[in-house]
């Protein structure tokens, strides 16, 4: 029995790190440039690590590894104390924070609302809103075309989750969500931040955008249980869900999931159109292939769900631009217990890190990762991946609960958006990476765009 251990434990592979400093680890270095420092342990090998403070951390960037973290071993995983500490004061314990037991059955709750079959409904709102939007666009006008793109997946959220015009109210809306989403990030990357509870100026601004979040969110709600008709946004599923035992969600856990599908149900989509946009202008023969498209496809008409199927080149776009800037791109799960992944030992405690943003840029995968090629998704090519590959919205018993609803609402206003207008980058712009100071892969600056009407 001592000699098996004994060859166990010489069979483990060693861990390797890249230099730290002492106590803080690479924090400063993950808060000042995240991005690069996750590329730079991800050329060092494909199983690598950093340190958080005094708490290692190990990249694990092979297809196989995602399969192992967030699928085969879920459950010896939980998302950490920095998730926890940031997430829950602020917003309570919803599906994206929550663990356990109590994550399955919320997800069980949830999932239904969130299937193919349902969200399919949604289409007509969706590209309802991106007519809408592109209306306001005088040719010839600037916007900045990241603003634009929060507005208007705000207003689908506000509509298919709460059955709310918000669309005149995005800017304080908006306002409130990005405070809030400025606090978290600011949280995630402190090694000790102060508890949410502290009379700090960062905590009072967010304690103020939260209270005017749930306002909002509380009026719906309240309209909704007095309400006599029957509606089909997913507030009324939600409110009507109930578990095996027959008890529905109380109004806590119903407030802690609104505000955790209003913020994630936005900001993630907003971002990977921001950055579709962004590429298509940098890519005219790629803008042409996809106006073509929409144009021979629709002729005018406002695109439909049926429409999606005869629209793949809009959906290779859009999965390319995610693979290039996933707004998700890294995902920390914390051991609780130990676990063995290909051969290397994690104890308790220790932070296993996924990142679609270095798993994206994999030559094998992509060859000339760094270029912009929707071709890459068809259909033939994309089943040659292997599986984990590609996942810009995780994987296994979490992966994101919105995912076919943000598939097709990208979808349909790539498509919506294209047949209307065309877009020319306004010349002169830099445009980095700033996931300092969000929490999705946003960039750093105002995209500004000259609108040409077609």
């Amino acid at each position: 029995m001592v000699t098996q251990v004994k060859t166990e434990a010489q069979s483990q592979k060693a861990f390797h790190f890249i230099r730290a400093y002492p106590i803080v680890g690479n924090l400063p270095e993950f808060a000042r440039d995240r991005l690069t420092l996750l590329q730079r342990v991800a050329d060092k090998g494909d199983v690598y690590g950093i340190h958080f403070g005094q708490i290692p951390a190990i990249l694990f960037n092979k297809p196989e590894h995602i399969h192992s973290i967030l699928v085969e071993h879920a459950y010896d995983f939980d998302k950490g104390d920095s998730i926890h500490n940031t997430f829950r004061p602020a917003i309570g314990d919803g599906i994206f924070s929550s663990e356990g037991d109590f994550h399955r059955h919320q997800r069980k709750l949830m999932a239904p609302s969130f299937q193919p079959r349902h969200i399919a409904e949604y289409a007509a709102t969706m590209a309802q809103y991106g007519e809408q939007i592109q209306q306001l666009w005088a040719d010839g006008s600037t916007i900045d075309i990241n603003q634009q793109m929060t507005s208007l997946t705000m207003s689908v959220i506000g509509k298919t989750l709460f059955d709310a015009d918000v669309f005149a109210e995005t800017d304080e809306l908006g306002a409130a969500m990005k405070v809030s989403v400025e606090y978290i990030s600011h949280a995630l990357a402190s090694l000790l931040p102060p508890p949410y509870s502290w009379p700090l100026p960062r905590n009072l601004r967010t304690h103020k955008a939260m209270q005017i979040l749930r306002d909002h969110i509380q009026g719906f709600i309240d309209e909704r249980n007095n309400a006599s008709e029957e509606r089909n946004d997913l507030l009324s599923i939600l409110l009507k869900a109930k578990d095996e035992d027959g008890h529905p969600m109380s109004n806590e856990q119903l407030m802690a999931e609104c505000l955790t599908l209003f913020g994630a149900g936005h900001e993630t989509t907003a971002t990977a159109l921001t950055w579709a946009w962004y590429l298509l202008c940098q890519h005219p023969e790629t803008y042409q292939k996809i106006q073509e498209e929409v144009d021979s496809v629709l002729q005018g008409r406002t695109p439909t769900y049926a429409d999606l199927a005869r629209l793949p080149y809009c959906l290779q776009v859009f999965k390319e631009s995610m693979r290039l800037y996933p707004p998700a791109y890294a995902t920390a799960r914390r051991a609780l217990r130990d676990v063995e992944i290909d051969g290397y030992h994690l104890s308790k405690g220790m932070i296993a890190l996924v990142a679609p943003y270095t798993l994206h840029r994999r030559e094998e995968y992509f060859p000339e990762p760094e270029k912009f090629v929707p071709e890459r998704f068809t259909p033939e090519r994309e089943k040659l991946l292997p599986r984990y590959a590609y996942f810009p919205f995780g994987a296994g018993p979490r992966i994101c609960i919105g995912l076919h609803f943000a598939m097709m609402e990208g979808h349909l206003l790539l498509a919506t958006i294209a047949q209307r207008v065309h877009f020319s980058l306004v010349p002169g712009q830099t445009i980095t990476l700033d996931p300092r100071h969000h929490v999705t892969l946003r960039p750093g600056e105002p995209v500004m765009v000259t609108v040409k009407r077609r």
